[in-house]
This record gives structure tokens, sequence and C-alpha cells, in this order.
């Protein structure tokens, strides 16, 4: 018979299952955060070789999203009802269901049914793990527990990425899905085998029917302000990332053989500084390094997105400062955003949360594909515009993000009165 697994850390640290759950939280999350982004570097070769526009590749990207925010909203009546390992079993099996079709597309529509599947499934994965983190980590470890499993936005880059642009140039776009298919079914088996049950949810009060659980998570007033910042939040990766390839090698003049060493750069600095943000947003405070992390990612956005003909050394610095800031803002936030919901609303919470992120994100990516021009395989036009836009939404999220911690702050006070 299994152990159960006590929901507190102990007081002289974390125990070696819980570092055991980091660490296969992280490789999930690299998985599932690599079948993203590897489209973004792969943009330029899919454009050129499928006949795809930029509203079409658009499309291709806010498919997955959207088939994950239905797939999101769908799951949260049933999210607190079930041990969070069999469900995360279940909706990553079908991800990695979805990868491999990807991997065996012959054509654009082939394709985008494969991106509408691996989002019914991937979409929810990324949910469940924060409903686990927020189970088994009190509030005061999560900033450094999300900078671990958040490393893997970075592993994505420093291995993932540029590996996949290795094996596409060396053989063709299909391979990267093999790969990323070959890494998923190894970790998924360590799940199956390793992870306890994490069932500690299921002896609270009963949530009631899914659809008044639902209902009841999707209009408390206390989690609707965090609903909002969420999709808001999610507006600048949506928005910028997947053209990002297509302009660095376009407007800023960078070849296909050297935007491996780019996003490998880059990411060798988020890897090594993303544990020590989430250490620092714990001891400092996890709205604070919020806030630093927006003000470094706007001004640099803003700069990034103006740039014409640049080398490669200066693309890399503005690279690697913008996604310093953008670690920040998304590890310091998401370990902020766990503390909103209680224990029997915190699978339904999760899960509409990236319902609404994936939803906002395909509106972004596709108002994105709207917005972006190119002419005869030229330059990006208004990829400016999206830059503009991406700050305005990021001053905002900022200024909700400020009272979700007040609100948070003063919860947690009420409760433990000194």
């Amino acid at each position: 018979m299994q152990k159960s697994i006590s929901n507190r850390p102990p007081s002289t640290g974390l125990s070696n299952y819980q570092k055991f759950v980091i660490a296969i939280l992280a490789f999930l999350q690299f998985t599932v955060i690599l079948d993203f982004m590897v489209l973004s570097p792969l943009g330029a070769i899919l454009m050129d070789q499928l006949a795809i526009e930029p509203s079409r590749f658009g499309l291709v990207v806010s498919a997955y999203a959207f088939s994950a925010s239905i797939s999101g909203l769908l799951t949260a009546g049933f999210a607190d009802r079930f041990d969070r390992k069999k469900l995360l079993l279940f909706f990553y099996s079908g991800f990695m269901l979805g990868t491999l079709l990807c991997a065996l597309a012959p054509n654009f529509h082939f394709l985008l049914i494969a991106r509408i599947i691996t989002g019914l499934f991937g979409g929810v994965i990324n949910s469940i793990g924060f409903a686990i983190i927020t189970d088994l980590f009190t509030l005061e470890y999560r900033g450094r527990v999300m900078g671990f499993v958040q490393m893997a936005f970075s592993a994505s880059q420093v291995l993932g990425l540029p590996i996949g642009l290795v094996l596409a140039n060396t053989y063709n776009w299909h391979a990267p899905f093999w790969f990323i298919g070959g890494i998923g079914i190894a970790v998924g088996a360590i799940i199956a085998v390793y992870m306890q049950p994490i069932r500690e949810h299921l002896k609270e009060a009963s949530p009631g029917s899914p659809t008044k659980h639902l209902f009841t998570t999707l209009t408390k007033p206390s989690y609707v302000q965090a609903y909002i910042a969420t999709g808001l939040m999610t507006t600048g990766g949506f928005m910028l990332m997947p053209f990002a390839s297509a302009f660095s090698v376009h407007n800023l003049g960078l070849t296909l053989a050297q935007l491996p060493l780019l996003y490998g750069v880059t990411g060798v600095f988020n890897i090594a500084l993303g544990p020590l943000i989430g250490n620092w947003s714990d001891r400092y405070g996890k709205y604070l390094f919020f806030a630093i992390g927006t003000g470094i990612s706007l001004t640099t956005i803003l700069y990034y997105t103006h740039l014409g003909l640049s080398p490669l050394w200066l693309v890399i610095i503005v690279n690697v400062v913008l996604f310093l800031g953008i670690t920040a803002r998304r590890i310091s936030g998401s370990a902020l955003m766990t503390g909103v919901p209680a224990m029997t609303d915190r699978g339904a919470f999760m899960s509409v949360s990236s319902s609404i992120q994936q939803f906002s994100g395909g509106i972004a990516s596709t108002i994105a594909g709207m917005i972006v021009l190119q002419q005869d395989n030229g330059p990006l036009q208004r990829y400016d515009v999206l830059g503009y836009v991406v700050s305005c939404t990021m001053v905002l999220v900022a200024i909700l993000m400020g009272r979700i911690d007040k609100e948070i702050t003063g919860r947690r006070a009420a409760a433990n009165p000194t």
C-alpha cells in the first residue's frame, strides 16, 4: 500500500518525494511547452514549405488555444472529483496522441486537426500540475517550486528549440514532433509508476454537482478578478512568440542556422536565474518581482519590436533581457495565483484559468495574424503595433495583480491573527 503524502513540507525544507514531484512536473511541462513553442521557430519553415500565409499560420497556433480553452472549461466541473494523478495521466496520454499526429501531418489541414486534438488534451495538463503544486506545497514555498517547474520553459529553449531546429533543418519539420513524442512517452511512464495518488482534496466537503461547481467557480467574485488578469497576461506570448522566428529572419536579418544559438543562449540565462527568481519572490514578495518583471518586459518589447537589421549579438542581448522579464512575471504571477482558490476549488479554478488563458491566447494569436502582414516572403510589417498592444495589457495586468496580492495578504492575515 502506498503511503499518504502530507500537503505540508517539513520545517527543514522539501521532502525527497516533493523534490521528485517538482522534477517530474518540470519534465512534463517541458514536453507541453515545447510542443507549443516549437511552432515559433518552425514558423518560417512551415510558412514556406506549406505555403501558409501569416493569417493561416496564426490559425494553426490559435486552433490549439481554442480547443484547449473548450477542454479546460468542460473539465472544470469534474477536476476536483478525481485523483489528480489519474486525471493527469488521462490528459497526458491524449496529448501524446495529438503530438504524434502532428509528426504524421502531410499538409496544412491535417496539421490543423492534429493541433486541435493536442489542445483538447494538452491545455488541461498545466492546470492539473498547478493544482498538484497547490495541494503539496504551502504558499511560502510556491515561488521556488514554480521557479523550478517553470524552468521547463527555458529548458525547452536551451535543449528543445535548438534540437528541434537542427532536426527540422537536417531532416524535415516533422522530426521535432517525433522528438517530443519520444520524451513524452518516457515521462508518462515515470508518472504512472512512481507518482503517488493525490486525493487529499477528496476528503473535503463535496463541491456539489459538476454544473453547480463550475458555475460557482466561474462566478465567485474573488476569482473573477484573477480570471481577467490571467486572460490579459496571455496576450503577450500568443501575439509575439508565434512570429518571433519569422521576425528574426525577415526583419532582423538572422539566418535559420543562427536561431538555435539565439534561443539556446537565452534559455541558459533563464535556467540559471529562474530558481533564484522563485526564491527571491518567496523571500521579498511575489508581487514585487511581478512588477519588476513587468517593467523589464514592457521596456524591452517596445525596443525589440522596432528593431531593423541587427547583428546577432544585439538580438541575443535583447532576447535575454526580454525573457528574464517574462520569466520573472511568469514565476511570481503563477505562484501568486495559487493563493486565490480554496482547496475544494483548486482543480476547477485552475481549469477555468487555463481555459480563459487558452481562449485569450487564441484570440490574441488570431488578431496578431490579422495585424501582421507579409508580402512576397519579405519583412513582416506592423510588428511594432503588436508591441504597443502587449505593453498596454501588461500595465493593466500589473494593476490587477496588485489588487489580488492585497486580497490574499488580507485573507491570510485574518486567518492567522497575531
